[in-house]
């Protein structure tokens, strides 16, 4: 028997379609990305010790000036702050300082008074006026007296001077006298009021 031959393959067109490459396969493009990126890292490897002191005094050189720019606007925040700190200050005093002038009109206008005619009563009365505006004005301004007859006695806004017997138990503890008069100012002590302490003891009888 004759053997046969194995037919010769068909030659494909010039102008045959290129096929894509099988799914999970990354196109020619997308596998020189990695080339690339090692390409740059040997390029850094490769830098040469005067160029990473230059890149380097670059980098400190402007990380110094953004932190003297930082430092030079926390300083002018601060001076800002300062000064209208400052002024605030100036206008309350200003105000409280108006307020006072209308009193030391009063004063004047009592001590002008023809002492020929005025009597000493007439005196007394103008001064009691002056004095209650005066407090009304600063009270106005955020002063608050301190130290009244018959109020607990607190050693955070008290000064005990002394005790006085009280006429009761439930008196016992509670300001008696008082001396002078304390004042807070915005809630802050100014000065605490000097008073007598009224003291009951325990056998039923006032403290003498």
């Amino acid at each position: 028997m004759k053997s046969r031959k194995p037919k010769p393959e068909a030659a494909q067109p010039a102008d045959a379609e290129v096929q894509d490459p099988p799914a999970g396969e990354a196109p020619a493009a997308a596998a020189e990305a990695p080339v690339v990126e090692e390409e740059t890292t040997a390029r850094q490897v490769l830098e040469s010790p005067e160029q990473a002191v230059t890149r380097l005094q670059g980098q400190l050189a402007e990380m110094q000036d953004r932190h003297l720019r930082v430092a030079a606007e926390y300083d002018n925040f601060r001076k800002r702050t300062a000064r209208e700190r400052t002024e605030l200050w100036t206008r309350a005093q200003a105000d409280v300082v108006a307020r006072v002038l209308d009193v030391l009109d009063d004063f004047g206008r009592v001590l002008d008074v023809d002492r020929s005619q005025a009597t000493m009563e007439d005196v007394i009365k103008g001064v009691e006026l002056v004095e209650r505006k005066l407090v009304r004005d600063l009270e106005a301004s955020g002063l608050e007296r301190v130290g009244e007859v018959g109020e607990p006695f607190d050693p955070n806004h008290h000064e005990a001077i002394g005790s006085v017997p009280a006429e009761s138990k439930e008196h016992d503890h509670t300001v008696g006298t008082v001396l002078q008069h304390g004042y807070k100012f915005g809630g802050a002590l100014l000065r605490p009021a000097r008073v007598q302490v009224r003291m009951w003891h325990d056998d039923g009888g006032a403290a003498g």
